[in-house]
C-alpha cells in the first residue's frame, strides 16, 4: 500500500470504519434513530449520513460531537 500511496488514505478509512461501527452499535443499544441521534449532535440527517460513511472524511470535532452523543468519549492515540 505504501508502494501505490494509499497506505494513508487506507488507514484512514479503517480507523472512521472502526468508530462508525462502534458508533452505530450504542445506536442500536440505546434505540436511537438517525432522526434523533443528529439532533443530539445538532447536525441534519444528510450531514449525519456523511458521518457514518467510513469513506467520507470527517473532522475531528464531529467525531468528539458523536461520540458525546451516546455518552461516551473519543479515544485517539498513537501506536
Amino acid at each position: 500500500l505504501k508502494e501505490e500511496g494509499i497506505f494513508e488514505h487506507c488507514q484512514e478509512v479503517g480507523a472512521k470504519y472502526a468508530f462508525v461501527m462502534q458508533l452505530q452499535d450504542e445506536m442500536e443499544k440505546q434505540q436511537l434513530t438517525k432522526e434523533e441521534f443528529a439532533k443530539r449532535i445538532g447536525t441534519s440527517r444528510s450531514a449525519l449520513n456523511r458521518l457514518l460513511d467510513p469513506s467520507q472524511p470527517s473532522n475531528l470535532r464531529s467525531l468528539i460531537n458523536a461520540a458525546g452523543a451516546v455518552g461516551k468519549h473519543l479515544r485517539i492515540s498513537i501506536i
